[in-house]
């Protein structure tokens, strides 16, 4: 077999094995970061969810005051 054509297949096997380790990386990291995205997005979904629970919490409050203070008028 010529030399160069040995060079060349080393050279295809080379490039293909660099592509190919690449393409993994690049998917490892963007799952990595998804999963990070997701993470976040639950925390503030957890955040949001306990606010409206305060907020109906304290409307609740308000409501047995302004009726506590109806009474006391009377």
């Amino acid at each position: 077999m010529d030399q160069s054509v040995i060079v060349g297949l080393l050279s295809l096997v080379g490039t293909l094995a660099g592509t190919f380790g690449g393409i993994l990386t690049g998917t490892r990291l963007t799952n990595y970061r998804l999963a990070q995205l997701e993470d976040k997005v639950a925390q503030h979904n957890s955040l949001i969810e306990r606010t409206y629970k305060i907020e109906e919490t304290l409307a609740l409050h308000e409501q047995k005051i302004g009726s506590l203070e109806r009474r006391q008028d009377v």
